[in-house]
This record gives C-alpha cells, sequence and structure tokens, in this order.
C-alpha cells in the first residue's frame, strides 16, 4: 500500500528532531528508544525490510542501533560497546575516527568541502601523487572515485580503452562489486543471475590457477577474439580469504606481457597495509598495470576509490580526460584530505607491520584452536589483518557469530563463501582485546564440538 505524502511541515519537523539528535551530546533513555524504534521503523517502510532480517540472523535483536565509535570499538545508542573484529570489510584499518584522519577532514571542512567541477582541486593532485609514491613500480596516474566498484568499472573501461581489445579474464570466487561491469567479473550466481545478460566479454576461471588463465587466453585469441585484461584479487576477500599458490601472481604477470593484455589488481579490501604489507601485490613483488583502492582508502572516515594506472596506458586520457566516467563527487576535497591523512598515519604508525604482527599472533592461536576441534573449524588462513576461519558447514559458522556478538564482539561472513568468517579487525585494536576475543572464539568452537558429538 502507497504511504500518503507528508506535507512540507511534516517533513521539516521531522529534519529538525533527527539533527536535534544528531547534534546533542549527550541523549535521554527516552530518546534512546525513540531512536531504536524509529531505526526499526524507517528500515521497514523506507529502506528495505529484509536488512533487518539479515542482522537479526546474526545478531538476535533488533535493538542494537549503531550511534558512536572510537578505535577498536562502537557503541549502540544504549552505550553497549562492541569489540570490531569485522572492521567494515575492510573499511577501518585504522580504526574509527582515527584522530589525525577527522582532524584533516575537520580542518578541510572549515576551507571548502565541495570542489566547483571547473577549477583546478589542488588536494585531488596531491592526492593522487602520492599514490603514486606508495605505489608498486611505475604506476603514476589516478582517477578517483566514490566506492570500489566504480574504481573497478574504471580500471575495466580503461583496459579497453588503452588496447582496443575486449575480454576480459576473472576468477572463480571473485568478487568486484556489483555494478554492471564490475559484477560481469565477479561470480555469485545468486548476485549475477537477476541482471542476465551481463556485460559481455568476461570468462571465468579457477583462482590461484595461472595455467587456466592461460589457456583461456589462448582459446580466446585462437578463436579470434581479443583479450583486454586479466582482474584479480591478489588474496581473495569475500571468496573466503583464499591465498593464492606464490607463483600466481608472478605467472599472471608473464602471462599478460606474454599475450600483450594488462594486469589489474583488486586491491580495494586489501590495500593499504591490511595484509601486512602496503599491498597485497606486495607479497609477491608484482607490479600491475591497474590497481585499485577503495575501503581503509579514506582512512576510516570518508568514502573515496582509486584506480591508478601505468603511463604507458594513460595516453587516451590525455586526449580526452572526460572519456572513463562523469563522478561529481570523485576526489572530493572532504574525501581527499581523508586520504591524504589515512595515508599519512599509514605510513607514519607503520600499521602494514602492525597488522603483519598481530594478525601473526590471532592466526597462531586460531591455528591452535583449529587442531583442537578440526570437527567444528576445518581450516584457518590469512595473511595480517585479513583472517579466515572456515567451518565444516554454514550453520557453525553462523552459529557462532550470533555467540560472539553476545559477547558484543562483531564478526562478518564472506558473501561468496559462506563457510567461512572473516577475522578482520582494526590494526590499532588492542592485545588485550585480541586476548578477550580469541578466548570468545574458543569457548564457542568448543560448545559448538561438544553439541555435535552429542548429536552424534
Amino acid at each position: 500500500m502507497r504511504l500518503e505524502r507528508k506535507t512540507t511541515a511534516e517533513a521539516l519537523q521531522a529534519a529538525k528532531e533527527v539533527l536535534g539528535f544528531i547534534q546533542s551530546e549527550t541523549l535521554t533513555v527516552e530518546q534512546k528508544k525513540q531512536i531504536v524504534s524509529d531505526s526499526i521503523e524507517n528500515f521497514s517502510q523506507y529502506v528495505t525490510k529484509a536488512i533487518l532480517a539479515h542482522r537479526k540472523s546474526v545478531s538476535h535483536d533488533f535493538s542494537v542501533v549503531e550511534w558512536e565509535d572510537e578505535a577498536a570499538v562502537f557503541r549502540d545508542t544504549m552505550g553497549d560497546e562492541y569489540i570490531d573484529c569485522l572492521g567494515g570489510y575492510g573499511v577501518y584499518l585504522l580504526g574509527h575516527r582515527h584522530p589525525k584522519v577527522v582532524q584533516a577532514v575537520s580542518a578541510q571542512l572549515k576551507r571548502y568541502a565541495l570542489h566547483s567541477q571547473e577549477m583546478v582541486d589542488p588536494l585531488r593532485g596531491y592526492l593522487s601523487k602520492l599514490v603514486a609514491y606508495i605505489t608498486p613500480g611505475d604506476l603514476q596516474h589516478s582517477y578517483l572515485v566514490n566506492c570500489g566498484t566504480e574504481a573497478n568499472e574504471m580500471a575495466l573501461k580503461l583496459a579497453r580503452l588503452a588496447t582496443g581489445k575486449k575480454y576480459f579474464i576473472s576468477t572463480e570466487k571473485g568478487f568486484h562489486g556489483k555494478t554492471m561491469g564490475s559484477l560481469s567479473a565477479s561470480s555469485k550466481p545468486a548476485f549475477r543471475e537477476p541482471y542476465l545478460p551481463l556485460v559481455p566479454g568476461f570468462q571465468h576461471v579457477p583462482f590461484g590457477d595461472a595455467d587456466a588463465v592461460e589457456q583461456a587466453i589462448r582459446m580466446l585469441i585462437n578463436t579470434g577474439e581479443t583479450v583486454a585484461g586479466v582482474i584479480v584479487e591478489p588474496i581473495q576477500g569475500e571468496g573466503g580469504v583464499n591465498i593464492p599458490p606464490d607463483d600466481y601472481l608472478p605467472r599472471l604477470r608473464q602471462i599478460c606481457d606474454k599475450y600483450e593484455c594488462l594486469l589489474i589488481v583488486d586491491e580495494i579490501q586489501t590495500g593499504m597495509g591490511r595484509t601486512g604489507t602496503l599491498f597485497g601485490v606486495d607479497h609477491w613483488d608484482v607490479v600491475p598495470d591497474i590497481m585499485t583502492l577503495g575501503k581503509a582508502f579514506g582512512g576510516g572516515v570518508m568514502p573515496i576509490a582509486a584506480m591508478v594506472a601505468k603511463r604507458k596506458w594513460w595516453s587516451k586520457m590525455e586526449e580526452n580526460p572526460f572519456l572513463l566516467g562523469s563522478s561529481t563527487f570523485g576526489g572530493n576535497p572532504l574525501c581527499c584530505a581523508g586520504a591524504i591523512a589515512g595515508i599519512h598515519t599509514i605510513l607514519e604508525e607503520n600499521i602494514p607491520q602492525m597488522a603483519k604482527e598481530k594478525g601473526d599472533y590471532i592466526l597462531k592461536h586460531l591455528e591452535d584452536i583449529q587442531s583442537r576441534h578440526p570437527d567444528v573449524l576445518v581450516d584457518v588462513r590469512g595473511k595480517g589483518l585479513l583472517i579466515g576461519m572456515e567451518f565444516a558447514d554454514n550453520s557453525l559458522g553462523y552459529t557462532l557469530a550470533k555467540q560472539l556478538f553476545g559477547k558484543k564482539i562483531l564478526v562478518g561472513g564472506t558473501l561468496n563463501n559462506a563457510t567461512v568468517i572473516r577475522i578482520e579487525p582494526p590494526a590499532l585494536i588492542s592485545y588485550e582485546q585480541i586476548d578477550y576475543v580469541l578466548a570468545c572464539i574458543e569457548e564457542g568452537i568448543a560448545q559448538l564440538s561438544r553439541e555435535g558429538k552429542v548429536a552424534r
């Protein structure tokens, strides 16, 4: 049934009330309860009710409404504190509202927030220069956008533009976003089938199998097709934290050189230090032709992503800089300020090393737990603070996630592999918090193991 349109006066009153919540330093108990009830109604009526059901499947409780955050925790409207081991699926590498990033964004906000679209906006240039400084090899030119899927769209478009070729090789369990081009490169049928036919010219092969990539390229060429590029994650995140063989990315580099197509590496989740090196490809000393960045790229405060490419592929952009797309808000000053402060903080505080040390610590303890309960936890894998726990079946992982939420710990599943639960906390998580999380994981898995043995 269609809702009646509200009056301007009602809209003004509703906006005034919400602004009062936002601008208040403290809330009364009545206001907190109202925000919870309003949130449930608003999602049901004006967003999507199914989102509530999805959240409830993990948390049991609609009443948990996010309201505050800092460092490695967030708090609900009632002040209950949760340890964040989901990290916004990679966004919060620097934690929630890192003060250095907030300070930079606040300073820029006092100057100007968005760019005119006509005059030269300096922060866009400064950020692009920094990206060229920190990315491997001779990656140089950046195209700044709003989110990861948009960055991958630009990468795919640039590959076709620069090479004049058509086909792309992607991977099974790969995830590159849900806009039409990025979704064509992604693999999960549930996301793809409602939109078929997608963008033509994508062929999927098993992840980690360089021979399959070469065979797919060779067969396409032998049947008269052309291949613009290979798009791959250095470590699959949504696919289940899948780590390729050590020769995989180096061989992809050789294969792309041999067949004169571009190697596109999606570092949306792995980039900026998450896996213990500044970029995922750094584990294998590989330089791609195009790299995409997102999630943690905005310092955990601002939404921004980037495509960065080698200069040799940029000539068409020099002929017409508007060919790739029209991103009104891409590279805006506020987001650039956040990304610049984020890069500075990552380098100054050596976040990659911090992620490596804490990731090694977590992995060691999870491997000990797995060795004692292999009937429940069948595998543990990861690099840095991108860690996957694979369970014997889907229900075990979801049950553990619910148990952990009850102990005020948030973890995340994976979109392309439902048996895997991710541990992806901020690098600023303390060892005290880590030990509490590990103790709760061990307690939960031990309980699942006992219950399973009784059931058998």
